[in-house]
């Protein structure tokens, strides 16, 4: 069994801060790499050691392969947490770090190739028996093939980037007509985005739910820690989530879940991952769609109903350790809410507004959790994703978790520059977020009718 003693963490932001907080606890130095936009940044301050890795960036910082393996060799480590985006799904990367001999701190670069892709992951869950949204059979060779596959599937379909994330390479089809303009243009963002042109179809569910499964797994079994809902979305990129989902009944639930945990063991999965599925409300299915096989955002409300720390479970696994928890010790208890700060004019369409911050108090009181990296006269630079921080409640039930988001929004003050916090405050006098009676294009329709 390996043993870490350093670590170096190759991002930024909250999820930096959250990992050198969780690694410090373990008692494991650690060393956060940094950009030049980021030499002031709470990780920074905070880790026993700080390397910085080249210009603001990120291609030339957080993506620069040669640069993060040149800092993990300089800073003599024994270990590398990726966090989330960046280089945190990238397979060559994974396997570059364990050819210098370094662990690392999530499932190997087999397992990030197989699941990362989200055309070969449907296939992979259909053969563990997980069910997965009606669709073509692999990727779209050619636009004929697209149109054939959707007759058989049936308008309205959904073309999907086969890697990637963050709702880029996607587009909805009603008719023949927009399935071929739709293929191109996602082809195109998603060979932009990512490097990789691949599209598939799916069935497009109106009004569904976004459900995740929260898994952990050390190469040889694995557990669930329950769900959470991540059906608030602007652009296909969540906001608000919650654990439980408060919409599914407690058969579905445990279906669902072990589900995910079958899938997890049928690749040997080792480290933390999330698999998602499409939950219909109308007829009770769910279906598989991707496994992002890292940390997630929205990992802390997990935390929060669970009483788990999931970061230092992944630095536990990823040093051999057997799983920490037993799926029956595991139960899940109240209800949590995760609302993600950015740095955003809502009245703007959401247009991203980096600046300084010039005051800042955070809530406080019984179930509220700050994840930031934010301080007062903290720059938020304009080169990296806009989000600040992270708003966590929890209360011993869903109504009470809503009152204490009041509460907390109503504490809070930042100020010089647009955030999201009017929006959230706004979505709280919804009543179909009062009801839960919310779906993935709800607040798309929310600001249509809004500005109509």
């Amino acid at each position: 069994m390996a043993s870490i003693n350093r670590l170096l963490i190759i991002n930024r932001g909250e999820i930096a801060v959250r990992i050198i907080r969780a690694a410090k606890e373990l008692g494991i130095t650690t060393v956060a790499a940094y950009s030049d936009a980021d030499e002031q940044s709470l990780a920074v301050r905070l880790a026993d050691e700080s390397v910085n890795i080249g210009a603001a960036h990120a291609r030339k910082s957080y993506l620069n392969h040669e640069a993060v393996l040149a800092a993990a060799q300089e800073c003599t480590v024994d270990a590398v947490h990726p966090g989330y985006g960046f280089l945190s799904e990238n397979a060559e990367f994974a396997r570059s770090v364990a050819d210098a001999g370094l662990i690392w701190v999530g499932p190997d670069a087999e397992t990030i190739a197989r699941m990362g892709h989200k055309a070969e992951a449907i296939q992979t869950a259909r053969a563990a028996g997980v069910p997965v949204v009606p669709g073509s059979q692999g990727l779209i060779a050619t636009v004929e093939d697209g149109v054939a596959a959707a007759e058989t599937i049936g308008f309205p379909v959904l073309i999907k980037a086969a890697a990637g994330g963050g709702g880029r390479g996607i587009r909805i089809a009603t008719d023949e007509s927009e399935l071929v303009d739709g293929i191109a243009s996602a082809q195109q963002e998603a060979e932009a985005a990512f490097g990789d042109g691949g599209v598939y179809l799916e069935r497009f569910i109106p009004h569904a739910r976004h459900i995740e499964v929260q898994v952990l797994g050390d190469g040889v079994d694995a557990v669930h820690f329950y769900e959470r809902d991540c059906s608030l979305q602007r652009r296909r990129q969540k906001i608000w989530e919650e654990a439980p989902a408060a919409i599914l009944d407690g058969e579905t639930r445990n279906h669902l879940c072990e589900s995910a945990v079958e899938l997890a063991r049928s690749v040997g999965y080792c480290g933390a991952g999330t698999v998602e599925y499409l939950f219909d409300p109308h007829t009770g299915e769910y279906f598989f769609i991707e496994m992002n096989t890292r940390i997630q955002v929205e990992h802390p409300i997990t935390e929060e109903i669970c009483g788990v720390d999931l970061i230092q479970a992944m630095i536990r696994v990823a040093q051999g350790e057997p799983l920490p928890y037993r799926q029956e010790d595991i139960r899940p208890r109240g209800h949590a809410i995760e609302v993600r700060i950015n740095a955003e004019d809502p009245d703007r369409n959401f247009m991203p507004g980096p600046g300084t911050i010039a005051d800042l108090h955070w809530p406080a009181g019984p179930g509220v959790r700050i994840d930031s990296m934010a301080y007062a006269g903290y720059q938020i630079p304009p080169y990296y994703d806009s989000m600040i921080g992270k708003l966590i409640v929890w209360a011993e039930d869903r109504d009470g978790a809503l009152a204490r988001l009041d509460r907390a929004l109503s504490e809070l003050e930042l100020t010089g520059l647009k955030t999201t916090l009017p929006f959230f405050e706004r979505l709280l006098t919804q009543d179909d977020v009062r009801n839960n009676a919310f779906h993935t294009t709800w607040i798309e329709q929310l600001l249509e009718a809004r500005t109509s």
